[in-house]
């Protein structure tokens, strides 16, 4: 019999909000810009893996909370997204 540790961070749902908890941890540079390694590296220090950090970005995405460039290199918040930590 194995004994597997609890991942919450496998919910896509979870790790869409630890994202958003990251990001807003960050003050942004120019024009509201979130670099993505701000988020990526503490994400995975979490205990996250990649799939899953890419699967939350995804769905934080799919709500409009974060907004990614189209070079991948950083996020911004949508107004629904900044709302989360009205």
């Amino acid at each position: 019999m194995k004994f597997v540790a609890d991942r919450p961070l496998a919910d896509p749902g979870f790790a869409a909000r630890k994202l958003m908890e990251l990001a807003n941890v960050f003050e942004p540079v120019q024009d509201g810009r979130i670099h993505i390694e701000k988020i990526n590296l503490p994400f995975l220090r979490e205990g996250g893996s990649p799939a899953e950090y890419k699967a939350g970005l995804d769905l934080a995405i799919a709500k409009g909370w974060l907004w990614l460039h189209e070079s991948g290199t950083f996020v911004r918040f949508t107004q629904a997204g900044a709302e989360l930590f009205a």
